[in-house]
């Protein structure tokens, strides 16, 4: 388990900007096609940008074509926690940072091998940090 991050909402706005806010702490979905890491192909580490949390790895990483980053599998299972998601007349799973609360995303039982699974992210939740072999080179 996670050490527990804790801010109060001013807090929170005064860290984040106004779309990361809406999507982390309001449970904000960003349009799809639209975040900065849906079609990301760096090698690194995806971060909460909350707490900085390492959530996702890029090797496992994929193409979806959901239009949102989209994994396999989180970087440790006990980084994340899943909870039923009953809004817009759906029940889908939640995937939320188990640091800090901050809402990533969804995910769902339709992705590749090895999981099954597809982690649907939003870019606003993360904050990408690259590979160092990659930061050698830019």
């Amino acid at each position: 388990m996670a050490e527990k991050v804790r801010k109060t909402d001013a807090e929170w706005k005064a860290s984040l900007n106004a779309e990361q806010y809406r999507v982390t702490r309001l449970k904000g979905t960003e349009r799809a096609f639209t975040g900065e890491y849906w079609n990301s192909k760096e090698d690194g580490i995806y971060r909460c940008v909350c707490c900085n949390t390492p959530l996702f790895d890029s090797e496992t990483k994929f193409e979806s074509g959901c239009g949102w980053p989209s994994f396999t599998a989180p970087a440790a299972k006990e980084l994340i926690r899943e909870e039923q998601d009953f809004s817009f007349s759906m029940i889908r799973t939640e995937v939320v940072c188990d640091a800090c609360d901050a809402h990533l995303g969804h995910v769902f039982p339709d992705g590749p091998p090895p999981t099954g699974l597809r982690y649907c992210i939003n870019s606003s939740s993360l904050r990408f940090e690259p590979s160092q072999s990659q930061a050698d080179e830019g």
